[in-house]
């Protein structure tokens, strides 16, 4: 069983930053892929960003893509999502997860077994 925990999330204004992180513990198999993922209120669970395994490839949803950057410390078991630029829109909770293909870019929740507790970002205007 792997465990996933986020932490980082806050209030912050709007043009401003968070950085968040996410550390993974127990039976963790590499080659592994993680991702980000976000989910506000009355929506559904959407696709942020994403990191193969040597970190070799990233990809974005276009809502992020500039101002979002996935990276990840394998030594540490951890993936960091950097939040610039923040608008009220990314008000959400944000969850990482963890996928056992490592070595491509998934976008969809159902590629990915392991998710963590979320932690709220709230952007004010």
């Amino acid at each position: 069983q792997v465990q996933l925990v986020e932490s980082g999330g806050g209030l912050v204004q709007a043009g401003g930053s968070l950085r968040l992180s996410c550390a993974a513990s127990g039976r963790t198999f590499s080659p592994y892929g993680m991702g980000w993922f976000r989910q506000a209120p009355g929506k559904e669970r959407e696709f942020v960003a994403a990191i193969t395994w040597s970190s070799g490839s990233t990809y974005y949803a276009d809502s992020v893509k500039g101002r979002f950057s996935i990276s990840r410390d394998n030594a540490k078991n951890s993936v960091y999502l950097q939040m610039n630029m923040l608008k009220p829109e990314d008000t959400a909770v944000y969850y990482c997860a963890q996928t056992p293909y490592g070595r491509t870019i998934l976008t969809l929740t159902s590629g990915y077994t392991y998710w963590g507790q979320g932690t709220q970002v709230t952007v004010s205007s």
